[in-house]
């Protein structure tokens, strides 16, 4: 099984636009709530990284056991959350970015069967590493979208 060029370009590249989209934004206005009730800029971003995390442990455990099962990823629940809540700004999309660049570069370099074994997502039932990339990748974008959109509010409010 070959890794789709669609999966690999978004896994090099597409964080990558979280720069450009706050791109202008104080630090005051990117940890500035938008909407009541909803994450900040920065709380996607914290939750974006702590996430990656997250999924590097999910994917070093599909590749050491057979079809293990997860549980629902929430930011809540994870610590990692937290700790990077208390962060700077530049410092957790540092460590967002350099983890991605490694992450690609060893999810990237697989060998070819792996991208076949599986894990039992809760909700979406059992995927193969390539939809359980597939999903990290949509998830990360459904949140830079937000992301875009935030940022557009905050563009023309100042």
């Amino acid at each position: 099984m070959e890794i789709p060029s669609s999966i690999s370009t978004r896994m090099q590249y597409q964080h990558k636009s979280l720069v450009d989209l706050i791109d202008g934004l104080s630090d005051e206005q990117i940890r500035q709530q938008v909407a009541a009730g909803k994450w900040s800029i920065f709380e996607i971003i914290v939750h974006l990284t702590s996430f990656q995390h997250a999924f590097i442990t999910n994917v070093k455990q599909i590749l050491s056991e057979n079809n293990p099962s997860f549980h629902r990823y929430t930011a809540e629940t994870d610590p990692m959350f937290y700790t990077y809540c208390g962060k700077a700004s530049h410092e957790v999309i540092k460590d967002m970015l350099g983890t991605r660049k490694d992450m690609a570069s060893v999810f990237l370099s697989f060998p070819s069967s792996d991208y076949s074994k599986t894990g039992q997502h809760p909700v979406f039932g059992t995927m193969n590493l390539l939809q359980w990339m597939n999903f990290f990748l949509l998830h990360e974008a459904n949140h830079l979208y937000a992301v875009f959109k935030m940022a557009a509010a905050l563009k023309k409010v100042s």
